[in-house]
């Protein structure tokens, strides 16, 4: 399902900001640390970029997860 437009001040954050080492990004809203730490000055069209991710990490997740083989997420920091 697309995201809809964004605003400018805008996030997909769920203040859940626990990184997953097995998926690699925010089990919350599914940005890598990188992608959180650069939202607050991406551009409007490198936001949707970002956006434009999150959705396939979706599905990745339940692959990833399926695989207990790696350690549980941790708090952001």
């Amino acid at each position: 399902m697309p995201h809809p437009p964004l605003r400018v001040f805008d996030s997909p954050c769920k203040s859940v900001c626990r990184i997953d080492d097995r998926l690699g990004w925010c089990i919350g809203c599914r940005r890598t640390r990188a992608e959180i730490k650069a939202w607050s000055t991406a551009t409007p069209s490198e936001k949707q970029i970002i956006l434009d991710r999150l959705d396939g990490r979706a599905a990745q997740e339940a692959e990833i997860l399926a695989h207990p083989a790696h350690p549980p997420a941790r708090p952001l920091s």
